[in-house]
């Protein structure tokens, strides 16, 4: 799993912030009060997106309608899973980054495992 180059970053932030389907034009759109973008720059990113597998599309009249496959959360975890693989030491990289985290960030993180130790919990 790659992590996305920028624009991909700033398209992906647009579609998980709207939670809904966009077609280009809407995120060019958006994007315009921001920057200055060509359509056609937007309508391929998105496209790489779609084969890449990060943004499902159908068709709507002449457009496509596109939706994130997987939610940022989806995406993030798996960021975290690919530095965990490319580590030699898991535990040791686990120590290091759980030593960087907030008081609240470790409560989140005691609830989340106190969750899934629930679960799996007959």
């Amino acid at each position: 799993m790659r992590g996305f180059g920028e624009l991909e970053a700033v398209i992906m932030d647009v579609v998980w912030r709207w939670d809904r389907s966009a077609t280009v034009r809407d995120v060019v759109e958006h994007l315009r009060g921001r920057r200055e973008i060509a359509y056609t720059t937007v309508m391929t990113v998105m496209d790489n997106l779609h084969r890449k597998g990060w943004l499902r599309r159908e068709r709507d009249g002449r457009a496509y309608r596109y939706e994130a496959t997987a939610s940022r959360e989806e995406y993030s975890a798996g960021l975290m899973r690919q530095a965990l693989e490319a580590s030699e030491d898991t535990t040791s990289t686990l120590v290091h980054f759980l030593a960087r985290m907030d008081p609240a960030e470790s409560a989140a993180l005691r609830d989340a495992l106190a969750q899934i130790d629930g679960e799996t919990q007959p």
